[in-house]
């Protein structure tokens, strides 16, 4: 075995692993892109402030895949703001979905 065949086996590796993630990123876009258009569709239905707060969890979660994939393929940098070494806006799109979730459903418990 030379130095050639283990460069080429560790290439082939990661084409391997970003071929996956690519596959990945799509079945998260099917399926989060699905549930967003089911949650817009829904708001001109639901006045009720609990699924209101849900819905736009959804949203954010789009909006947070689709920040993701930009940083992933380059369109995009992340800004150099930074809280106890992790990024602030990654951090956000991942606490605000979470926390419209919470008060969704902590509105909906509350109510009687």
């Amino acid at each position: 075995m030379n130095f050639n065949s283990v460069l080429f086996e560790i290439n082939a590796d990661k084409e391997d692993t970003m071929n996956v993630e690519f596959i990945l990123y799509i079945i998260k876009f099917v399926l989060i892109g699905f549930v967003t258009f089911l949650s817009i569709l829904n708001m001109s239905k639901t006045r009720a402030a609990s699924w209101m707060f849900i819905m736009c969890g959804f949203i954010f979660m789009y909006i947070s895949l689709l920040y993701d994939l930009f940083l992933k393929l380059g369109i995009m940098s992340e800004p150099n703001l930074y809280i106890y070494g992790i990024p602030l806006v990654s951090l956000l799109f991942i606490v605000i979905p979470c926390l419209f979730f919470s008060i969704g459903f902590i509105v909906r418990l509350s109510k009687k």
